[in-house]
């Protein structure tokens, strides 16, 4: 096609233009072998300039052999082989600009592209483009595979023979008929000739050239349209032309519309009883079938539906209900094609409903009345007016009228002019529509006389509601009653009497029960009484009795009856058959008798199917009753199976068919072969071979051997006997070629034998034929050919087989098998290729380079096997073939090859052989190259990335291969940049230098959870070498780093919230969003907090529902991804609107006197909003007046006088806020009285208050004479509250408990009571407590930060207000401080440092104040310390005066190096030279170094995690470069001095040894000596303290008797652990908590009765005047792991709020009956009591912890009050550690010496126990230290030391564990000093935070007796018997402290609490 498009430019040459020409020129593709012309599509007059262009704007310039512009504009691409193919030429888009004096133009764009030779179409034929000679070389073969099996399947091979071509017309090689297409389809028109010269093609369509469009384009091999339209139909031409002929191509073009269906109208809204109507337009086809469907249900037409049109295309529906709404599809279908459309149809309730109307009113004679109703609905209701329900008539008074609103509502009047009484009454509008009815009624009082009116008799429906009315006209009148029988209704459970409305309701009208006259009664003046009487007739419907058909088959007889149970005579029974009278032709006849009428068939047929239905009816009402007759009928045969044959592969159908009722069903069953059947089920599927027809036939699609066989028929309806009947299938095998061999191979010279097997029916001939290629005709073969032979053998199959021999390489070719019988004939084609070597390749040098020489070669025959590889030999060429360098099996595919890694300038001698799989060919022709000179080049591999974190990415790589290294790697760059789609992004690139042979490089401070693309390019000293592939790797993801914004909440109701956000930036998300959480919480009236509640969605806005009425709720908002929960927003707050209030709580009513009641109430429990005020109503009855009381909002008492005695009275409350009144309370009576008995006006219920204020529980009373108050508290029983000092009952009989306690929380009754009766209340008071201490870990750390979590404790009952999350770094002192909202369970610190320890600490905070804090975690973030690799040396090179030091062996630890230094001396030097360098690079280099000099190098390198160093020795060269002797020099020149000096050193060297063994053995003896001198004293000291508490060991008791124990004693030497046992079982103390146990502690064994005897130790808790309370009870290393891994093991039972007795911290002593018990004491103090049965455990808290040896786990240890050794050194050290710490430093230390004295043979003895311990030893006692009391500065300077040091705990190499300040223990002993000498102490400053928290102490709990043993005996231990421990020192501050000795003082009283005269402010060590 060629179209001009002119464009003329006007100027002053009017005859000037440029034009296109072929303007539909836009893509050439062309064969890479013939190259192609491209003329310039533009032209010009005059003639114009031609250039062609690249798309870039690039002109193409000439290149030589490729690529030229002819003077004439054309544009030739030669032809080139493909391993030349450039994409920029050979694949690019051009255009061309024409340029004259008009002007310059520019073309459309050509797309120039090389096409492949090898072209499959869509038809499935190959192409061939520009057959080459080398293309008959290969075998051709065609491959499918099944689209839905996978089945593959491959064809015949083929060849193709190239002749030299030779001058032809044009002759056809692939054409179309028939083309057909869906629109919008791609679709190709074939049309490929062949003929010499190339012939050209023109397409024509309906007998026209084809027109331009880009839709249409010629390809290769047709015509190729893509987007077909339905314009596209037509006659398509192809004509095809050359110089020697023309040939055509002619073919139709269908082009088939797929169905589309359209629905209108789109939006369809009506209402109840429209009507709606749709149509539907098909479009792709003018046949077709439609159907509707609403809701997925198919519709039918019907009285209210109706489809109009030629193709029911219109659907019209009328009166549409509710249920007709929804989804109604237009659906069209044409063979196989269906489409469909549907529209949603929304119907509104048209039920009226009324907007507004009139009210009740009272009006005057003759006064003017108007009552409207507003109503609306659709369609348009009607709207009808009655009074008493009694129509209105309209007249001269009475005007009804209506008018329609623009809305389309309906405004109905009723105007009464000069009312009179007769038009009081109830007035109703009755508005009515086709969707429904409503009416709304209110009455009218007109001023008058009262009067009723007139009743009508009525009559009820037994079992039915009754509703009687009585009209009452006038105004005023006082009541309305009913009478029946004089009795005043209701009298029972079934009346309702309405005094308000004057109506009666009876409901399930009885007859015998309700059925007689009624009388209304209205009190018209106070002694005027009216009354108008109705009689109620009540009427009895009837009762049909259940009955129902049972199953019946043809020819049964049936009756059955119908019987009226119950209903009033006279009952009338008809029946009906499917909702219509029976048909006297059914032959059904139907007898009635009074109240039952039976139904009988005597011959029931099919057609008595059907439901029939009975018909009762009497005066009452009409009933039904309705059942099924279902007619059963046997199968029977319409069509029997017979005999039949089948064909192999044919198809063949196995008749049955059957009918009866209910329809049967057929199986079909199968017996393989001819024997005796043996009937097995057919699997049928609609999917598989087998398949059951719809008339019940059997239909085989394709017959197989194995189908032959007995088919039987089975059929069944479970009605009668199944019928079956079988047939026999024989199966015809026509003849088949069933195995051969598709390709054969021999090698030449051998044997070949070719086989091929036949199967059908006998006889069957087989013959064997050759293809002759040349002579295109096939010969048969005959025996009698000398090296053929054929040979065959009769079987189950016919095998013949053709064997030829010797092969030769004309016998290669095509052979077919053929197979013959009567029933059809089969051929199988077989492929013989005999095989040789190959012969050699022709060698040429194609280009030689400086490293490589490029090859070419041309193959020469391949033996008919394909070419395996090449082998190409080269070597220098000085040297003989058997050193040659030699490459392997090259690819067969290639004929060309470059040898590289070749040396410059050197000559080398090339060959090579060709291979198959016979052999190897002969050696090619040789070639002697010699190669140019050559410059290094390389590229790196194996880089891979590994994202490390959220802003860092690892970047790992090797070094290049090493023959594309061509020099040593010096470095390497790395550069990185965000993945974007078009690459917008800058790399950034990180030069380091190479270290071996993998490297790496850590990127950071990238974005996070973003992309990058990493490229690492190496370089040697030649240059950078070629970069490597982009690698790809995401940063991790991480949590949002900012909130939602815009966060904003609106109250949408009073329980409702409506919340809208904005989501964070998508730099901000910092992952994949997955959702928004919603966190929120009420903050009720009372300053506590709601339920902390979290809702999670993926969008917004959202609906807060459930919410509580007039709350105020505080909301936050968060993002969170894969990672975690991201930053919350800020908490809003907003108030859900207000409500009316609940009712009261509670109402009760009290009389004081004879005329004097008081009333009292609760707040409503659902207050909902502010409540303005309460009104209390007081009610009489005879007559009924009400009186209301208005009582402030902060009242909950009213006194109500002047009542009159002995009467009744009904008392109310309602609530009142401004949303209205609330609910009423229940109703009270009461009733005044002279002698009133006591009664409570105070509720029971339950008091909340926080610790150490004030409480007053209050006990309001009245009563005539005013009752007496008492007040009893419930501790196992009631009992007389304690009245003290704290404790006292105000004057108005309130008790009032005064900084109140833990340990009074209880249940409190009050009684009340005078002559004439008593009252009781009981208040459970409960005491809110700090909350217990949060289990705080350590869930994630990375390098900059670090995430806690913590679970939270007990809220001593109040809520968690929020959380203090301290932290400090590890060495310093400095603590900062997060306030973290109370709905978080975890905390992520940003920006901390690298690879450093953090201690953590975590607090809670109700509304009593901060709780206990956490334990103290720490974690260390990653990272470490530098370090230098010993892989790498140091010294890269040294000399005489230079050193050049390699320090890529520094290695950052993971945290980037902050700062280096470097220093050097000579080693006879004291001084250090500083080098000048501040940072750390790969390399430096010391210069101005001494010649032969020893010299010391040091490097420090610092990071934040810390610091490394390495210190090394080095020598600089002499100057002629030698090395110089080592450090250590012994020069003896004389020879006689020399043997002089050599006898001198061994007689000194055997002298030292001498002495040095003597010196050992004293050591080890002087060694051996003090251990045991160590052990003795540990073993003295625990034997005087077993002494010391053996004795006591016992508390007196009056309930127990004396009874005698044997106990034994155990003492644990490595541990110094006292281990008190008696037999049966053994206790371990276990408790933290360090308190002497002294004699007081354990009593005297006196007599005892209890089995179990409890000692207790309490000591106060701590309170912090500055930071939070401090528990450091569980992160003491050597903790138990039982009392780690379960911190609720302390606190699984409680007790309710009395068990909150955290801040009465205790540890038991147990001793259970068997005497057995036993008592640990030992550096883990924590006492582990095992449960016994009734036991409850309670929550025990200590704050003190001892030096642990395990110092490797000292971390977390703890400096307590006081400390406890196991040893004297740890003592010792202890103590010279307190002397060193700063608080300290001017303390006062007394040390108490213990003396302990030990006989040898001394025993100790337990009464008489058989079992003791011996404590021996043979030395003198010795004097050490036992205890040290260290006393800090003052009480007045405490305030001042809050800052000071604390001390430090020990790590394993030295480090020191700095403590936060407010963790030094300091203030424990203080909490046993009173509050007014604590504020002494402390100072006034020091007390202000705790001003409300007063430390007072709880009460002992006694001990509990679990049995009572037998009496015994027992003999208690003498403290003489064992040596004592001498007292403290007198005279010193701390005299009157605890002395370790039998009859030491203990440091508690007898309650257990420390005693007030011990110093508060002493620190104590104690060895154990």
């Amino acid at each position: 096609m060629w179209q001009n498009c002119i464009i003329f430019f006007l100027s002053e040459d009017l005859h000037s233009s440029l034009y296109f020409v072929n303007a539909s020129l836009q893509e050439v593709v062309f064969a890479s072998t013939l190259g192609t012309h491209v003329p310039c599509p533009a032209a010009a007059v005059p003639p114009a300039t031609l250039h062609w262009y690249l798309a870039t704007g690039e002109e193409s310039y000439n290149v030589p052999g490729i690529r030229h512009v002819h003077p004439n504009g054309t544009l030739q691409i030669f032809h080139f082989p493909p391993s030349s193919f450039s994409k920029v030429i050979h694949d690019n888009t051009y255009y061309c600009t024409a340029e004259n004096l008009s002007g310059k133009i520019r073309s459309q764009d050509v797309h120039i592209k090389a096409g492949a030779r090898f072209l499959i179409t869509s038809t499935g034929a190959l192409y061939i483009l520009d057959v080459q000679k080398e293309d008959e070389l290969f075998n051709y073969r065609c491959m499918t595979r099944h689209r839905y099996t996978s089945e593959t399947r491959q064809s015949n091979s083929a060849r193709l023979f190239v002749p030299d071509p030779s001058n032809s017309a044009p002759a056809i090689l692939d054409g179309f008929e028939k083309r057909e297409v869906m629109a919008s389809h791609r679709v190709e028109l074939p049309c490929k000739a062949s003929g010499h010269p190339a012939p050209k093609y023109r397409w024509l369509k309906n007998n026209r050239p084809l027109e331009p469009d880009s839709r249409f384009r010629q390809s290769v091999t047709g015509l190729l349209i893509e987007r077909a339209q339905p314009g596209d139909i037509g006659s398509y031409v192809c004509e095809v032309w050359n110089s020697y002929g023309n040939a055509e191509v002619v073919g139709r073009l269908t082009v088939k519309e797929p169905l589309k269906v359209v629905v209108s109208p789109r939006k369809v809204k009506g209402s109840v009883g429209s009507q709606v109507s749709l149509t539907c337009s098909v479009t792709g086809s003018d046949e077709y079938e439609l159907s509707w469907y609403r809701n997925g249900d198919k519709i039918s037409t019907g009285a209210n539906v109706r489809m109009n049109g030629i193709n029911k295309e219109n659907l019209v529906m009328d009166g549409m209900a509710k249920s007709d709404a929804g989804v109604y599809q237009c659906f069209a279908r044409k063979g196989k094609m269906s489409a469909q459309d549907f529209v949603q149809v929304i119907l509104e309730d048209g039920t009226p409903k009324i907007l507004s109307a009139f009210s009740e009113k009272v009006v005057s004679p003759n006064e003017l009345v108007s009552l409207m109703c507003h109503v609306k609905g659709t369609p348009q209701p009607a709207v009808t007016w009655t009074l008493d329900d009694d129509v209105v008539v309209k007249d001269s008074r009475h005007r009804i009228g209506h008018s329609i609103t623009a809305e389309g509502n309906v405004v109905s009047y009723l105007n009464i002019s000069h009312t009179q009484v007769r038009d009081s009454g109830v007035y109703r509008c009755t508005c009515n529509n086709s969707a429904g009815t409503v009416s709304y009624q209110a009455r009218i009082n007109v001023r008058g006389p009262a009067d009723i009116r007139p009743m009508k008799n009525l009559t009820a429906i037994a079992g039915w509601d009754m509703y009687i009315h009585c009209h009452v006209i006038g105004y005023p009148y006082y009541s309305i009653k009913w009478f029946k029988n004089s009795n005043l209704l209701p009298f029972n459970d079934r009346q309702r009497a309405f005094e308000n409305n004057g109506t009666l309701k009876l409901l399930n009208v009885q007859k015998e029960l309700d059925e007689g006259e009624y009388s209304c009664h209205v009190l018209v003046q106070p002694q005027l009484i009216k009354n108008q009487s109705v009689h109620i007739t009540v009427k009895v419907p009837p009762f049909i009795q259940p009955f129902e058909f049972p199953r019946y088959s043809i020819g049964h007889r049936v009756f059955v009856p119908c019987v009226v149970r119950s209903g009033d005579l006279p009952i009338s029974i008809t029946w009906e058959k499917d909702g219509k009278p029976i048909n006297a032709s059914l032959g059904v006849t139907i007898d009635n008798i009074d109240f039952t009428s039976s139904l009988r068939i005597s011959n029931l047929q099919r057609i008595h199917n059907g439901t029939y239905t009975c018909i009762a009816q009497n005066d009452a009402a009409v009933v039904k009753y309705q059942s099924q007759l279902i007619v059963r009928v046997p199968p029977r045969f319409k069509v029997q199976p017979q005999d039949q044959d089948g064909i192999y592969g044919k198809s063949v159908i196995l008749n049955c068919s059957a009918d009866g009722e209910p329809r049967p069903t057929i199986e079909w069953k199968y017996s393989k072969g001819a024997g005796v059947p043996q009937f097995q089920p057919i699997a049928l599927n609609s999917g598989f071979r087998v398949q059951l027809l719809g008339n019940g036939s059997l239909l085989i699609k394709h017959v197989l051997e194995e189908d032959a066989g007995y088919y039987l028929c089975k059929v069944s309806n479970d009605v009668g006997a199944d019928v079956s009947k079988s047939m026999y299938l024989n199966v015809k095998i026509p003849a088949m070629i069933t195995s051969y061999p598709n390709n054969s191979l021999a090698t030449k010279g051998e044997k070949i034998e070719m086989s091929c097997k036949a199967h059908g029916e006998k006889p069957i001939m087989v013959r064997w034929e050759k293809e002759v290629e040349k002579e295109k005709q096939s010969h048969m073969i005959n025996e009698d050919m000398w090296r053929h032979t054929i040979s065959l053998k009769i079987g189950d199959e016919v095998i013949s087989t053709l064997q030829i021999y010797p092969t030769m390489r004309e016998d290669s070719g095509f052979y077919s098998c053929h197979a013959i019988n009567s029933y059809g004939e089969d051929r199988g084609i077989l492929q013989l290729t005999v095989q040789e070597p190959p012969e050699p390749p022709k060698v040429e040098i194609r280009e030689v380079k400086e490293r490589t020489i490029a090859l070419r070669w041309t193959m020469g025959f391949d033996g008919n096997s394909p070419i395996t590889g090449y082998d190409i030999e080269c070597k220098n060429k000085t040297d003989t073939w058997e050193r040659a360098r030699r490459t392997r099996d090259v690819s067969p595919t290639l004929n060309q090859a470059t040898i590289i890694e070749l040396h410059p300038s050197s000559t080398y001698n090339i060959r090579m052989f060709a291979k198959n799989h016979i052999g190897d060919s002969e050696p090619s022709n040789e070639l002697t190259v010699t190669t140019d000179e050559a410059d290094p080049e390389g590229p790196p591999q194996d880089v891979t990335l590994e994202a490390i974190s959220s802003q860092s990415i690892k970047v790992t790589w090797k070094a290049p291969q090493k023959h594309l290294q061509n020099g040593v790697i010096r470095g390497y760059q790395v550069c990185h940049r965000e993945h974007s789609l078009n690459g917008s992004h800058q790399f950034i690139c990180i030069s380091i230098e190479a270290t071996g042979e993998t490297e790496s490089l850590s990127l950071n401070n990238l974005k996070k959870f973003r992309e990058y693309e990493v490229v690492v390019q190496a370089s040697n000293s030649a240059g950078p070498g070629p970069a490597s592939s982009e690698v790809r790797a995401t940063t991790m993801e991480d949590v949002p780093s900012r909130a939602p914004e815009k966060v904003v909440a609106i109250a949408a109701s009073p329980e409702s919230i409506s919340l809208s956000w904005q989501t964070p930036p998508r730099e901000a998300l910092n992952g994949v969003l997955q959702g928004f959480r919603i966190i929120y919480w009420a903050n009720l009236p009372d300053g506590e907090l709601g339920e902390i509640r979290n809702v999670t969605t993926q969008k917004t806005p959202l609906e807060l529902e459930g919410l509580e009425k007039y709350t105020n709720y505080s909301i936050q908002v968060l993002a969170f991804t894969r990672a975690g929960d991201g930053v919350r927003s800020d908490q809003i707050y907003i108030r859900t609107k207000e409500d009316v209030p609940g009712p009261p709580g509670g109402v009760k009513a009290a009389a004081a006197s004879s005329s004097v009641v008081y009333v009292s109430w609760l707040p409503p429990l659902k207050l909902n909003g502010v409540i303005r005020k309460y009104t209390v109503f007081c009610s009489s009855s005879y007559p009924t007046v009400v009186s209301e009381f208005e009582v402030a909002p902060d009242e909950f008492l009213h006194r109500i006088h002047n009542l009159s005695r002995n009467r009744k009275y009904s008392i109310w409350v309602m609530a009142v806020t401004a949303a209205g009144r609330g609910n009423s309370s229940d109703i009270i009576t009461v009733e005044p009285l002279a002698k009133a008995p006591a009664k409570i006006l105070t509720f029971s219920g339950t008091v909340t208050t926080p610790w150490m204020r004030d409480v007053v529980l209050p006990c309001r009373a009245v009563g005539d004479p005013p009752p007496a108050i008492k007040w009893l508290k419930e501790s196992g029983s009631l009992a007389p509250a304690v009245i003290d000092g704290r404790r006292s009952i105000h004057g108005n009989g309130s008790f009032v408990i005064k900084t109140v306690k833990a340990e009074d929380s209880g249940y409190y009754t009050c009684v009340a009571s005078n002559n004439w009766g008593s009252d009781e209340i009981t208040l459970n008071l409960q005491v809110q407590v700090p909350p217990d201490q949060p289990r705080l870990t350590v869930t994630k750390t990375t390098i900059t930060s670090i995430t806690v979590s913590w679970i939270p404790g007990d809220n001593g009952g109040s809520s968690i207000r929020g959380y203090i999350l301290q932290y400090s770094e590890d060495n310093s002192e400095k603590w900062g401080s997060i306030s973290i909202s109370p709905s978080e369970r975890s905390y992520r610190l940003e920006n901390l440092n690298c690879g450093t320890w953090y201690k953590f600490t975590l607090t809670a905070q109700n509304a009593v104040g901060p709780g206990r804090i956490s334990e103290i975690i720490e974690a260390k973030t990653h990272g470490k310390e530098p370090q230098f690799s010993k892989e790498q040396e140091l010294f890269t090179s040294i000399n005489a005066t230079s050193v050049k030091l390699n320090l890529i062996g520094w290695n950052d630890g993971g945290c980037p190096i902050t700062s280096f230094t470097l220093e050097y001396r000579p080693m006879d030097s004291p001084m250090w030279t500083k080098a000048k360098r501040t940072s750390l690079t790969k390399s430096y280099n010391l210069l101005d170094l001494q010649e032969a000099t020893w010299y010391e190098l040091q490097m420090k390198v610092y990071n934040s995690a810390g610091l490394a160093e390495k210190r090394v020795k080095f020598a600089t060269l002499s100057y002629d470069g030698s090395t110089i002797p080592p450090l250590v020099k012994t020069a003896v020149k004389d020879p006689v001095k020399k043997s002089n000096n050599e006898g001198m050193k061994m007689m000194v060297t055997i002298s030292c040894i001498l002495v040095g063994m003597v010196l050992l053995f004293v050591l080890l003896m002087v060694l051996r000596r003090r251990r045991r001198e160590q052990r003795l004293k540990r073993l003295r000291d625990a034997k005087s303290l077993a002494e010391m508490l053996m004795s006591k060991n016992t508390r007196p008791s009056d309930t127990m008797n004396k009874q005698q124990q044997t106990l034994r004693m155990h003492i644990d030497i490595p541990r110094a652990q006292l281990l008190i046992e008696e037999r049966d079982t053994m206790e371990t103390v276990d408790d933290r908590s360090t308190v002497l146990l002294t004699d007081n502690d354990f009593g005297e064994t006196a007599k005892q009765k209890s089995a179990t005897v409890t000692h207790s130790v309490h000591y106060q808790s701590l309170s912090q005047a500055t930071g939070p309370l401090v528990d450091v009870s569980d992160v003491r290393p050597g903790t138990s792991k039982s009392s780690l891994s379960n911190p609720t093991s302390r606190r699984t039972a409680k007790a309710g709020p009395a068990a909150r007795n955290r801040y009465a911290s205790q540890w038991t002593l147990n001793r259970p009956h068997p005497p057995v018990s036993s008592h640990t004491l030992s550096t883990d103090w924590r006492l582990g009591t095992p449960r016994v049965a009734g036991s409850v455990d309670k929550e025990s808290d200590s704050y003190s912890v001892s030096p642990s040896q395990d110092t490797d786990r000292a971390r977390s240890s703890m400096v307590s009050t006081e400390s406890a050794s196991s040893t004297y050194e740890e003592l010792a050290r202890a103590y010279e550690h307190a002397k060193m710490e700063e608080q300290l430093r001017h303390a006062k230390f007394t040390i108490t010496e213990c003396f302990i004295s030990d006989t040898s043979s001394e025993q100790m003895t337990a009464g008489t126990n058989d079992y003791t311990d011996s404590l021996t030893s043979s030395t003198p006692s010795e004097s050490g230290i036992c205890r040290f009391t260290a006393s800090p500065p003052k009480p007045q300077d405490v305030c001042r030391v809050i800052n000071m040091a604390v001390p430090k705990a020990h790590r394993p190499g030295g480090e020191l564990v700095h403590l936060p300040p407010y963790l030094r223990m300091d203030f424990l002993l203080n909490r046993g000093v009173s509050g007014a000498s604590r504020e002494v102490a402390m100072g006034q400053a020091c007390l202000e935070p705790q001003k409300m928290r007063s430390l007072k102490r709880p009460a002992l709990l006694e001990p509990t007796p679990m049995e009572v043993p037998t009496s015994r005996d027992v003999q208690q231990w003498q403290a003489g018997t064992a040596s004592t421990l001498p007292q403290r020192e007198a005279g010193s501050d701390l005299a009157q402290a605890a002395k370790i000795s039998t009859s030491q003082e203990s440091l508690l009283d007898s309650r257990g609490h420390l005693k007030q005269n011990n110093n508060p402010y002493a620190k104590s060590y104690t060895l154990v």
